[in-house]
């Protein structure tokens, strides 16, 4: 397949960069934790409580959110087990959900049925690297690193050194 990169691995930096001081700034960081859709979005959302550890100094729990029981278009394999790992309650929380890339919504969908069964937090602000368009629900991201417009037959790849070492956003 051939691969066109969007985003590279200094462009990725800054949109993650820019996203951080934005939840920062915009949100109040007072009972606030950063939930990381799994996979992508778990990478980013530790990016993301990191930076703002090292700039801001502040310490924000950071946990991971799978939502494939939620999912209508998966099928769990036989042995599935959860990944969530949040380590704190959600219950009156301010959540920043995040995730690498928003597409149709339908993952978003997911997350907050599942986040509904955790507890009820008190806000839920959405963060994107990618927004990528074609919604096929009345979802918007409150954070965008970028916005790339895509085609249907297009598929957006984010890549991050943690899981394929390296970074980058390449569009296949």
């Amino acid at each position: 397949m051939n691969s066109n990169v969007l985003m590279s691995q200094q462009d990725m930096s800054k949109a993650i960069a820019r996203l951080s001081y934005s939840v920062a700034e915009k949100l109040p960081t007072e009972n606030l934790v950063i939930l990381g859709i799994h996979t992508g979005g778990a990478v980013l959302a530790k990016r993301i409580g990191a930076f703002l550890k090292a700039n801001k100094g502040l310490d924000i729990p950071v946990g991971v959110l799978d939502v494939t029981s939620f999912r209508d278009d998966i099928v769990k394999e036989k042995g599935y087990q959860d990944k969530t790992q949040i380590g704190v309650s959600v219950e009156g929380k301010n959540l920043v959900l995040v995730d690498d890339v928003l597409y149709t919504g339908r993952t978003v969908r997911a997350a907050l049925n599942a986040i509904n069964e955790l507890g009820r937090p008190k806000t839920i602000s959405l963060t994107v690297l990618v927004d990528r368009g074609h919604r096929e629900l009345p979802i918007k991201p409150d954070f965008v690193g970028k916005n790339i417009p895509t085609n249907l037959n297009q598929k957006v790849d984010v890549k991050f050194s943690e899981t394929d070492g390296y970074d980058a956003v390449e569009m296949l």
